[in-house]
């Protein structure tokens, strides 16, 4: 039975999974986007999140180099280490939570399993210039926002002349 384990085994004994996990989340790091399978990347958000969080809010020195040698107790890569606290640190400082996104692409044709990018979410470009300009733009459905305006002053200009 499987009662209160909450984490998906993924198939593997636990140090083959702890490796992989841990090179899947220095990848992430280093590149920013991976491609894999939708179960990989949910238990690797899991992983890796708290890890960015670690990268955070740290006053003094002492707390800094201790931060950094739990990171890489997990991660085993130098490089991803030093890119996480300098890079990506700087990026998820005012990020509450949710480093991380999940964008589905279908089925492998081998094996038809789901497919997915799993990608850092300060780092897509395309994603943060797409959201600004709609927020912009917004229409009601009888027209744009200055004819209803123009027409609001019309209506008050007339109720003034009549007083």
């Amino acid at each position: 039975m499987r009662h209160k384990k909450k984490f998906n085994h993924l198939g593997r004994k636990t140090a083959h999974r702890k490796a992989m996990l841990s090179n899947m989340a220095a990848s992430l790091i280093l590149h920013k986007r991976i491609k894999t399978t939708l179960a990989k990347a949910k238990a690797l958000r899991i992983y890796v999140e708290p890890l960015i969080t670690k990268t955070k809010n740290l006053n003094t020195v002492e707390e800094g180099v201790h931060a950094q040698r739990t990171v890489f107790s997990y991660l085993q890569n130098k490089e991803a280490v030093k890119e996480l606290f300098t890079e990506v640190a700087v990026k998820v400082a005012d990020r509450p939570g949710g480093y991380t996104r999940i964008l589905k692409l279908g089925n492998r044709l081998g094996d038809n399993a789901e497919m997915c990018y799993m990608e850092l979410v300060d780092y897509n470009e395309n994603m943060l210039v797409a959201k600004k300009p709609a927020a912009a733009a917004k229409r009601t459905r009888r027209g744009s926002k200055k004819a209803e305006e123009t027409t609001a002053t019309a209506k008050s200009e007339g109720d003034s002349t009549e007083a």
